[in-house]
């Protein structure tokens, strides 16, 4: 099934939205790294009524009035990464976990690197909520959008964490 998309501005630089049939099949970052998210040929689709949706859930999230996330998503990856990006659906807004106690939820505790590589592949990123996972020192860790926009997630959910170093 093809993909569509609409273009969107957000306090993080512009998001592509991207559904495959009524499904939220990812959002990518103005800056996005090639490849990162695997979805094939995308058709522009500003008034695809998902993604005319999930536009107004995250205007909402951005300005302090929404926690949760109400969309169908269609993640696709391994089962490994699936697992993991459930479990980052189990994140309270405004709470953080580190990347080895998402391995010891998915019952793989010595599998912090994959679980942070799964983190890294997350198509879905703010709304799967990976930018609430940090280092186990509660440093800044890699982040698809950037250091500074996963500084910004989690100011704006209220979750303090150490300075960013530059």
């Amino acid at each position: 099934m093809s993909c569509v998309f609409k273009k969107t501005p957000s306090p993080v630089g512009d998001l592509t939205l991207v559904a495959r049939g009524a499904k939220l099949a990812a959002i990518l970052w103005e800056h996005e790294q090639q490849n990162r998210v695997r979805l094939g040929p995308l058709q522009q689709a500003d008034n695809h009524p998902l993604l005319l949706e999930t536009e107004c859930q995250l205007q909402e999230y951005f300005v302090g009035r929404r926690e949760r996330f109400d969309l169908e998503l269609d993640c696709v990856g391994t089962e490994f990464q699936r697992k993991v990006w459930q479990a980052l659906l189990t994140i309270p807004f405004g709470e953080t976990r580190s990347y080895g106690q998402i391995a010891r939820q998915i019952g793989s505790p010595k599998s912090v690197r994959a679980v942070g590589a799964a983190n890294g592949r997350n198509p879905i990123s703010i709304v799967v909520p990976c930018h609430r996972v940090i280092g186990a020192t509660g440093s800044l860790t890699g982040f698809a959008g950037g250091l500074e926009a996963k500084q910004f997630l989690l100011a704006l959910e209220g979750e303090e964490t150490l300075p960013l170093a530059f």
